[in-house]
């Protein structure tokens, strides 16, 4: 058959264009901006570990983990401020605490208590990376930088830190810095904050929650041992799966409830949970919070009736908690009010001038200890 010259050929359907799809009625309707997020592998290639601080943050960490096994019989002490708001006061106190540290390593594992991040029961100041400012601006980045830095200059000290892991991100910014680690009250019974201490390299302890019960920390325990699977981000700042070996370096901190649970009859019976649960019978004591009744002072009291238990033979406390800054108290943060130096702004804290023989009484108590085994 012939075809016309001026025939139509048949061709390829056209293609209908797709609209682009306007989502914005059912998406993201409550997000009000969206910041770029430095990487963490930039930060970290910008403020790199040395190898002296690589070394010791795995040296303490390997001890705080035979102390966890029962072959080192030294006390691990976290002492600090509640918060960090200052870098320079922070510095201030850790080149306090650091000779102490040295002069007691014999008996304590000294850990520097350095918080960033803090849980709020409702609004307020969420810490050092949240709003390193302290006025609302939230320059994440910022933070994250100065907590680094932060990090940097105490392990350069020799002085091991500790911290709470709260932001699910957060870690991978500042955790090769951290010998030490701890969940709070508020998120031991979180399965994120589980998956999460299940994959981190350091020690961490499990707050007993808010209302003084200790199994969902031995729950926590049994959870954060095992291997998991689940959704984060790399250092690359890229979306992954990350699959977890478990870890097997986990404790309970006892913090108190609706009442205090520090003294010999609640370790007791905070080891016996433990015990049911198949779990190391150990324990750490807190002795602020709920323990103190809020009551910052109170928690020198709660030193010495730990050291009284250690130095009759008890061996599941492990390690404490303390409190503390370089003055006695706390502040609250308004805006155009400048703020005491060495003062929180978060909880009440003893002040340098009871902390140092705090410590030397709980050294004390763990040579009587030795003395009487």
């Amino acid at each position: 058959m012939t075809i016309a010259p001026d025939t139509p050929q048949p061709g390829p359907e056209a293609v209908p264009t797709q609209p682009t799809l306007d989502t914005t009625r059912i998406d993201d309707t409550r997000i009000a901006a969206v910041r770029a997020l430095v990487s963490p592998a930039v930060m970290l290639e910008d403020l790199p570990v040395t190898p002296a601080i690589e070394r010791k943050v795995e040296t303490t960490r390997q001890a705080i983990g035979s102390v966890l096994r029962g072959d080192d019989d030294r006390l691990v002490a976290v002492v600090g401020p509640c918060s960090i708001h200052d870098h320079a006061q922070a510095m201030y106190y850790a080149r306090l605490l650091k000779p102490l540290a040295d002069a007691l390593a014999g008996e304590l594992i000294v850990v520097m208590r350095v918080y960033f991040e803090k849980p709020r029961t409702t609004v307020g100041w969420k810490g050092y990376i949240n709003d390193p400012r302290l006025d609302g601006s939230f320059r994440i980045n910022e933070g994250l930088r100065l907590a680094r830095e932060l990090l940097l200059e105490i392990n350069a000290l020799g002085l091991p830190a500790g911290t709470e892991f709260l932001d699910l991100l957060s870690p991978q910014y500042v955790s090769d810095l951290i010998a030490w680690g701890a969940i709070g009250a508020r998120t031991t019974e979180s399965q994120s904050h589980r998956q999460l201490a299940s994959g981190l390299s350091c020690p961490v302890g499990f707050k007993n929650g808010t209302d003084g019960g200790v199994q969902i920390a031995a729950d926590a325990l049994v959870s954060a041992a095992a291997p998991h699977s689940f959704m984060g981000m790399t250092k690359m700042g890229v979306a992954a799966i990350f699959e977890t070996r478990g870890n097997a370096d986990g404790h309970v901190i006892l913090r108190g409830g609706k009442a205090p649970n520090y003294d010999a009859a609640h370790v007791d019976a905070a080891c016996g949970v433990l015990r049911k649960a198949g779990l190391r019978e150990q324990v750490m004591v807190d002795c602020s919070h709920a323990n103190s009744s809020k009551q910052h002072q109170r928690q020198i009291a709660v030193a010495a009736d730990v050291a009284t238990q250690l130095a009759a033979g008890e061996r599941r406390i492990i390690g404490v908690m303390v409190e503390s800054h370089l003055h006695a108290g706390r502040q609250d943060l308004k805006p155009g009010v400048p703020l005491q130096p060495g003062v929180s702004i978060t909880d009440a804290c003893i002040g340098w001038d009871d902390t140092a023989p705090l410590l030397h009484q709980l050294a004390d108590a763990v040579r009587a200890r030795r003395g009487g085994s």
